[in-house]
């Protein structure tokens, strides 16, 4: 077959049914709309389907495109790599990779040697810092938290806290899980204290006592935007390393400005980790992640091979150099600041009308609307949270349900949405919680 034979099928039926006869059952697992959503082009904040139906992408395409859809700075810099050499294997040397590691670690807190490992993705790292943890301190034991999601390969779903995503099959040893502090809905209700006394016991009690490590997200963001409360982080990591383990921060979605205060969450927590994971937005699409870790610690690596075929491909560090000049140029951290906010005030605004919604959190460009059956309760509306959700598509958004009863909105949208943009979420929004509720009536 040459070039020119290669013809693509547009046509809806034909994509859904290659899909449904080529993809592996692990592939077509996770299809979240009712009618499958197929995806022609995207330009900034918007993409288009197969129709030429034009969408608001709330969701950054899994929080992948981080400063929009074809930014034409990122796809200059992968044009030009592309043209140049396409892939150097990281036993052969190459500047791009080096440099974007030299740049990465130059946004990390001053006093430490900070050393990258590129990987293919988020929860490639994840493994890669879990190994690296256990490596350097002798220890096995891993904390992380419920609710917690960093991934689904067969390690990194070993510390993913969301059923959903942990398959019955026989999972890494070592592994125990901590409560969230989850301020809406944590066993222990709001505050910090308790989550952290929890934390104490679940060492005391479900470990040896010696550490390898604790992962921490940010935000929570599969679980359903939920960001650690303040102190939690700190105190976390200090019972962490005073059993001998590192502070891992998962850094993979609230990464790269995603809440607007600083380029990576963890910096407004008044906390150093020892290994931080990153990955999704790094390349704005283009396949990439990372392991960024104090030095020390990454040595521990250093009698063995670890390869990966595609990590530090030039192609996708030419587009991760490009995205952190494009959130420096364009200043996309005060967007976050100013639209963020705006999104926020007017979510709480619908949580004022609707009495289904139970809580609206988030920070910057991580924000969620959880629904719930009861305000005192607090019982997940599933249910409805499905129906709100494929209303949303209809009147021309694309987000996310997530969380571990599939109860919220979760909303993380390019860096790039505007303020202009916001009156149309909100009343695309207002409109998808009106249809929930003449659907109720209908049914009452």
């Amino acid at each position: 077959m040459t070039i020119a034979e290669a013809v693509t099928d547009w046509s809806t039926e034909g994509i859904v049914a290659r899909r449904d006869t080529y993809y592996a059952a692990s592939q077509r697992a996770f299809v979240p709309y009712a009618k499958p959503l197929i995806l022609k082009r995207g330009q900034g904040q918007y993409v288009w389907d197969e129709l030429d139906n034009r969408l608001t992408d709330l969701l950054g395409m899994n929080l992948c495109i981080s400063v929009g859809h074809a930014h034409p700075a990122v796809v200059a810099a992968v044009q030009t790599q592309v043209a140049q050499l396409t892939h150097c294997t990281t036993m052969f040397y190459h500047p791009v990779p080096a440099h974007l590691a030299e740049e990465l670690a130059a946004t990390m807190p001053k006093g430490h040697d900070w050393v990258v490992h590129f990987t293919n993705s988020g929860a490639e790292a994840i493994d890669l810092a879990i190994m690296m943890a256990r490596a350097h301190t002798g220890n096995q034991d891993i904390v992380a938290l419920r609710n917690s999601y960093h991934g689904a390969t067969y390690g990194a779903q070993a510390v993913t806290g969301v059923h959903g995503f942990r398959h019955n099959i026989g999972q890494l040893s070592n592994i125990t899980f901590a409560a969230d502090p989850n301020q809406y809905r944590g066993i222990f209700g709001a505050g910090t204290q308790p989550y952290l006394d929890d934390l104490d016991r679940t060492i005391s009690y479900t470990t040896s006592g010696h550490l390898a490590g604790m992962l921490i997200e940010s935000v929570q963001g599969y679980g359903g935007i939920v960001p650690m409360p303040e102190g939690y982080m700190k105190g976390a990591f200090e019972r962490v390393r005073n059993a001998g383990g590192l502070a891992i921060i998962d850094e993979v979605q609230s990464g790269f400005g995603k809440t607007g205060e600083s380029l990576w969450c963890f910096e407004q927590h008044d906390v150093v980790p020892d290994i931080m994971v990153i990955a999704k937005g790094m390349g704005n699409g283009i396949p990439i992640g990372a392991v960024v870790a104090k030095r020390e610690i990454a040595e521990a690596m250093a009698g063995k091979f670890i390869f990966h075929t595609y990590g530090a491909n030039p192609v996708a560090c030419a587009a991760a150099r490009a995205v952190l000049q494009v959130i420096k140029d364009e200043d996309l951290m005060a967007n976050v600041q100013r639209v963020g906010a705006r999104l926020h005030q007017g979510l709480l605004v619908l949580k004022d009308r609707f009495p289904i919604i139970g809580d609206v959190r988030g920070l910057g460009f991580m924000q969620a609307i959880e629904l719930v059956k009861n305000q005192t309760t607090k019982e997940p509306a599933p249910e409805e949270t499905a129906f709100v959700f494929e209303r949303t598509r209809e009147h021309g958004l694309v987000l996310s349900k997530s969380g571990t009863f599939k109860n919220v909105l979760r909303m993380v949208p390019p860096l790039c949405l505007s303020i202009d943009d916001i009156p149309h979420v909100l009343t695309a929004l207002e409109k998808s919680f009106e249809d929930l509720e003449r659907q109720q009536a209908r049914v009452a």
